[in-house]
């Protein structure tokens, strides 16, 4: 069994997480970060990498993923570590006061303080109920669009009427050989800016769109060859495609952390607005996952808890040692050895 000891554990490695150890790092504590996504960045790399942020200080736009490597590049000098693919399973509070973070694959990160930056928790795609679609996982279908690259010059169908939905939609219109997106409805939940652009690449020919019908079922042998689609919910159309994405969104979970003893409301962790800190002595939750009143769910809010969290950190992790306040326009970034 690995065993890491740090002093901060970082349970979650997206944009509130990376900023995390930035302000940890500045403050001269060493973070671990642990995530079940296999790369940094949580939502912004996993669910919208090509799309702008506007909230960004600093920033007029930055794309997602950009935002992803600024911050990458950001915390470098503090040689964070990182376990990405493991989720966290378990917490042990030892006596001392410390703690032992366990994943399910066996790795134990020992740490004094452990930050929960998990967003909206462990995310799960809403599946259509189409018999199946399982197999073909991997082989055709796909529930998020990660790079839009793999599907230049295919045949691709989408399903759902949301903002995911309608924005990819419009994306990929210029990516890919054949673009369809089917909806059951016949008006869309999404931005209306985006419904009203949907309709006018449906009408020059960009976009084929499907309304009041549903997919169900799939076809092919080894890998995805065509799709069922019950065209106004009565006639069955069969349908050549290369790739299915249904984008009927996520389903957040709190998963092994909803164990912990942690005080929950509403699926979020209740923290503490002075320092962002929990019912537990030395475990804080900053970002989309606590709650409390007047909570934005930000980038920007989990930005500004990352550094109230980090100075309460430091009075557990030095005890010894006050706290001064230092601007890095004075004392720069001082990389940690």
């Amino acid at each position: 069994m690995d065993r890491i000891t740090t002093d901060i554990c970082i349970v979650g490695a997206g944009p509130v997480g990376l900023f995390a150890v930035f302000e940890a790092g500045l403050l001269k504590m060493r973070c671990h970060v642990v995530d079940a996504l296999p790369a940094v960045g949580g939502q912004l790399s996993e669910i919208y990498p090509k799309k702008p942020i506007y909230d960004i200080p600093g920033f007029p736009e930055v794309l997602a993923g950009d935002l992803v490597k600024n911050l990458e590049q950001q915390i470098a000098p503090f040689h964070p570590t990182f376990t990405l693919g493991e989720r966290v399973e378990e917490l042990e509070k030892q006596e001392d006061g410390s703690f032992i973070v366990r994943t399910v694959d066996g790795t134990e990160i020992a740490c004094k303080v452990v930050v929960i930056a998990g967003g909206l928790g462990s995310f799960e795609p809403r599946k259509p109920a189409i018999e199946n679609l399982e197999k073909y996982e991997g082989y055709g279908v796909t529930y998020m669009v990660r790079d839009p690259e793999h599907f230049r010059d295919k045949r691709v169908i989408l399903a759902g009427g949301g903002d995911s939905a309608l924005d990819w939609a419009i994306y990929l219109a210029d990516v890919c050989k054949e673009i369809t997106l089917v909806h059951r409805g016949t008006t869309f939940r999404g931005a209306p800016e985006s419904a009203e652009k949907v309709l006018k690449l449906a009408e020059e020919g960009k976009i084929q769109l499907i309304l009041k019908s549903n997919i169900t079922e799939v076809h092919g042998e080894g890998e995805l060859k065509a799709v069922t689609v019950m065209v106004d919910n009565t006639t069955p159309h069969l349908v050549d495609v290369d790739y299915f994405i249904p984008l009927f969104g996520l389903v957040p979970k709190l998963g092994p952390l909803e164990n912990w003893g942690l005080e929950l409301e509403k699926n979020a962790i209740k923290v503490n607005t002075e320092d962002y800190s929990t019912n537990i002595p030395g475990v804080y939750a900053i970002g989309d996952i606590n709650t409390y009143p007047g909570k934005l769910k930000l980038i920007l809010c989990g930005f500004h808890e990352s550094a109230l969290m980090a100075q309460s950190a430091y009075n557990i992790i030095y005890p010894d040692k006050k706290f001064v306040l230092k601007y890095t326009t004075v004392n720069g970034i001082q990389e940690l050895q």
